[in-house]
């Protein structure tokens, strides 16, 4: 059967949980048309998450490659259109590391585009009344990195597998606990991605 490597992210910053964990844990083992999904959760490390995702790649061997990250001010599900080769963000990681502006990847493109169906998985969202939009910035924390890291590994294989992020909101327990943020229920951000993974066939 063929597999959807599905990453998520710990909690990081102020923020004692992370809803994209929730999430790969629900979905993991499932089987969303025809494909198998696998999880991992990546540390919010900017000296080590792309290398676990690189791993888990290398070890799973996946035939599509979906990461996700909390976007705590959207209230709506973003999958993004871009990765640029750039460390900043402005925020330290779990490790108090503070990139200021680096590559990613040495001698790397500036950007790498989404090769995942983005266009389709916002249409597919809004027919089930879920909020989308495909959003142009992935920022430059780890989100980016991640997303990054995974397109540029793909393409320097000479690989051909759907790839990309997909930003999701706070769910509510997040917003209850974190402040005025917008905010969906746990079940729903589970639901929402399910509905983008099922948009993922044919190698594209």
């Amino acid at each position: 059967m063929k597999k959807i490597l599905l990453t998520g992210f710990e909690p990081f910053l102020n923020f004692k949980l992370n809803p994209t964990m929730e999430v790969v844990k629900h979905l993991d083992g499932s089987t969303i048309n025809g494909y198998e999904v696998v999880t991992r959760v990546l540390p919010v490390d900017f000296s080590t998450s792309g290398k676990e995702l690189l791993n888990a790649i290398e070890e799973t061997k996946p035939d599509a490659i979906v990461s996700l990250g909390l976007a705590g001010g959207r209230s709506k599900l973003t999958p993004e259109r871009i990765a640029i080769n750039c460390n900043d963000g402005g925020e330290p990681d779990n490790h108090g590391r503070v990139p200021s502006g680096e590559p990613i990847v040495g001698g790397g493109s500036d950007g790498l585009f989404s090769t995942l169906p983005i266009r389709e998985m916002v249409n597919e969202l809004k027919e089930k009344g879920y909020p989308a939009e495909i959003s142009n910035s992935a920022g430059t924390y780890l989100c980016n990195h991640v997303m990054y890291q995974a397109l540029n590994y793909v393409k320097q294989q000479g690989q051909q597998i759907p790839t990309g992020f997909i930003h999701i909101p706070a769910s509510h327990e997040l917003a209850i606990e974190h402040g005025k943020v917008p905010s969906w229920s746990q079940t729903d951000l589970n639901e929402a991605v399910s509905v983008c993974l099922a948009c993922i066939k044919d190698g594209r």
